[in-house]
């Protein structure tokens, strides 16, 4: 890796003579600190980062400084589940996938062969010329499964999330309610949206439900792990 980095350290240099990018010893020190961390970051990541190395860079630079890093293929931008950006290394001749936690936000790299040469046969049968792609499969890590009580309110799980309905903690009529519109202990659901509007929806078989926030607390659900 060190091969790797102090190669892209010398044809950041070069490049950037080329191109008349100006403040080059100072973008440089940004590419140094940016490679000696292997997560990914954000740009005020970045920028405490500096800070803790002694380095005073302002805002608007630092940014500038990463799009030109991103536009000559030094960096890589991601936007991933969301919203924010967060950049990581991008090494010539390398291709990974993420796995994204839902719950923690920790972003674990992959790379499977297999997996690659098959993405490229479903596309030749389909006589598709792939020149690009990107997997972000979105998920709950092992440490934070583990961390998973037995039973949580409904209101807890994330999209994408199949749980089985458990227990119920509220009266009577709200049972009822629940028990009227089909949802009954044992069912098993998946979670198809969590936020917005104060709404939850969920899916049983082929049927969508719509809850309040509230009535999500109260029913008790078992994960499927």
């Amino acid at each position: 890796m060190m091969q790797i980095h102090d190669l892209e350290k010398q044809q950041f240099i070069t490049l950037f003579k080329e191109e008349g990018i100006d403040n080059i010893d100072e973008r440089f020190t940004i590419l140094e600190t940016f490679l000696k961390t292997e997560k990914h970051i954000t740009a005020d990541d970045l920028s405490r980062l500096l800070a803790d190395e002694g380095h005073t860079v302002e805002t608007d630079f630092l940014r500038e400084t990463l799009e030109l890093m991103c536009h000559y293929g030094f960096a890589q931008e991601n936007r991933f589940d969301n919203g924010r950006v967060l950049y990581e290394h991008r090494h010539l001749g390398d291709h990974h996938d993420h796995m994204i936690c839902t719950r923690c936000g920790e972003i674990t790299e992959f790379a499977d062969t297999q997996l690659e040469r098959l993405q490229e046969a479903i596309a030749a049968r389909h006589g598709f010329h792939m020149l690009q792609h990107r997997m972000d499969i979105y998920g709950i890590c092992s440490s934070c499964l583990k961390k998973r009580v037995p039973l949580m309110p409904l209101m807890l799980a994330k999209p994408g999330e199949k749980l089985i309905i458990r227990e119920y903690l509220c009266g009577e009529n709200l049972e009822a309610r629940l028990l009227s519109m089909g949802l009954r202990r044992g069912d098993v659901i998946e979670v198809i949206t969590s936020q917005g509007r104060g709404q939850f929806v969920i899916a049983v078989e082929n049927k969508r439900y719509i809850l309040g926030r509230g009535m999500a607390q109260k029913i008790m659900v078992e994960p499927i792990r």
